[in-house]
């Protein structure tokens, strides 16, 4: 698997931690109780993530070790020498290590708002 596809992979798997367990928490804390109910009347998936979250960030953070384990095997991978392909990897370089440690970032901010919030505020 490629590191790039592998950091986009995190990317989606931690933001789906976040759709599922911190939008939920920071909507009410706010006091937008209403908005949550809308948003889970409009999609009402959501609820499947929040009751399964520990197997939403099983499958999140191993997307985000595999992507790691990636960026980490391809650290010194050469890019190729005709422009286009030499243009597209240089992109790519670029912009990997960006998306995987928002993705780790990500997944932090919902591991936070679906443990470890609720033991210490309520």
């Amino acid at each position: 698997m490629s590191p790039n596809l592998s950091s986009w992979l995190s990317l989606f798997g931690s933001s789906v931690t976040l759709v599922c367990c911190a939008l939920p928490a920071v909507l009410v804390t706010l006091g937008a109780g209403a908005a949550m109910v809308g948003l889970i009347g409009a999609f009402p998936q959501l609820i499947w993530f929040s009751e399964h979250k520990e197997i939403v960030f099983s499958i999140s953070g191993a997307l985000i070790a595999l992507a790691g384990w990636a960026k980490w095997r391809a650290r010194r991978l050469d890019c190729p020498t005709e422009p286009s392909l030499r243009e597209h990897c240089a992109t790519s370089n670029r912009w990997t290590p960006w998306v995987f440690w928002a993705s780790v970032a990500l997944y932090f901010v919902g591991f936070f708002f679906a443990f470890l919030a609720p033991r210490m505020f309520f």
